[in-house]
């Protein structure tokens, strides 16, 4: 298999009021000199500025970034900001650490995850979601040097969020299953070590399901240690493999042909794994019942969209990456045979 190279952090903290704690981490990780907190417009909020009040409180002088949009083109002068500062902290949500994480990499400079939300994997990947002519792709990043999740910050996250992470994890499921078909049928390389720890991870997603919902410390817990679990195996693989597959496909092809609304990546990705795990053989009712009972939405309507989008996105999905084998090069779904799948799954009507 030839020489494999595998980055991940090198310190991950999971608790209650471990914000306190990011002034320490960077001094063992020998951080010095100035720092870029980039934040949200809200997460500055719930958790930027304490971040920024203990990081002066170490000894590092902290100027802060606040940011929307994450339109690729948008971040040039971010990553020119970025070049001026000897590291970035993002606080924040998938989009904040998305743009933090691409615009330390491209600055060359090490980069700390503090999420306020367990909204999907990001928050530990290699890779960074940006959009770019209103269209999401996954681009080339780095592992975070330290990941600080604050589940007292995080379990205040709105209920949406939580089951938006919850969701993402579910659909590993088929993400794994895309995987094993494509080193069936391509040859393609294929983690054992990886597969089985996303799999767990999302399995413990499944089992800790009422947990979740009802927002206890434990189900939470185990949350976070999934979507940080999961990005592990990314960092494992190097790629995204492990986590994406045609679910996230569906979710990006939706992306693609509406504007950005109400919807979240995890709730997205959830529906997907609905309708790909029923196209894999899977227990298709049982994945369905289980998002639905974390508070997901399972049909086009409880998600906002039209049910014919739901078809133009199936049928447009398997062309997202032309360069991942997935269950949609075998089906290969027109107008008439996407739109049986998503009636047979309950999606649409």
């Amino acid at each position: 298999m030839g020489i494999h190279k595998i980055q991940m952090p090198a310190e991950i903290l999971i608790g209650e009021g471990v914000t306190e704690k990011v002034g320490d981490v960077c001094k063992d990780l020998l951080l010095s000199g100035a720092c870029l907190l980039v934040s949200g417009p809200k997460t500055m909020g719930i958790g930027g500025k304490r971040v920024s009040e203990v990081l002066s409180g170490a000894g590092y002088p902290v100027e802060t970034e606040v940011v929307e949009s994450i339109e690729k083109h948008e971040l040039g002068k971010l990553i020119e900001r970025a070049r001026e500062y000897r590291f970035v902290v993002a606080v924040g949500g998938g989009r904040v650490i998305d743009i933090a994480k691409y615009a330390s990499f491209r600055a060359g400079i090490p980069f700390i995850s503090v999420p306020t939300a367990p909204s999907h994997d990001g928050i530990a990947s290699p890779r960074a979601t940006l959009s770019e002519n209103h269209t999401n792709y996954s681009f080339l990043a780095h592992v975070p040097e330290a990941i600080v999740a604050d589940t007292t910050i995080m379990a205040k996250a709105p209920q949406r969020l939580i089951a938006a992470g919850a969701g993402d994890m579910i659909g590993k499921l088929t993400a794994i299953e895309d995987w094993k078909l494509s080193s069936k049928v391509t040859g393609e390389t294929f983690s054992d070590y990886a597969s089985a720890l996303t799999l767990l991870s999302a399995n413990m997603v499944v089992d800790s399901a009422e947990m979740i919902r009802n927002r206890e410390e434990r189900g939470l817990r185990n949350l976070v240690e999934s979507l940080i679990s999961s990005s592990i195996a990314m960092c494992i693989t190097g790629n995204s493999r492990p986590a994406s597959g045609s679910e996230h496909m569906f979710s990006h092809a939706l992306d693609s042909i509406l504007p950005e609304g109400r919807r979240f990546h995890g709730e997205q990705v959830a529906i997907g794994c609905i309708m790909m795990s029923y196209l894999h053989g899977l227990p298709w009712q049982r994945i369905r019942a289980t998002i639905r009972e974390i508070g997901c939405p399972i049909t086009a309507s409880e998600l906002g969209v039209g049910e014919r989008d739901i078809v133009r996105a199936l049928v447009l999905a398997g062309n997202i990456r032309k360069d991942r084998y997935t269950i949609l090069e075998q089906k290969a779904l027109n107008a008439q045979t996407a739109e049986e799948l998503a009636r047979k799954t309950g999606v649409i009507a």
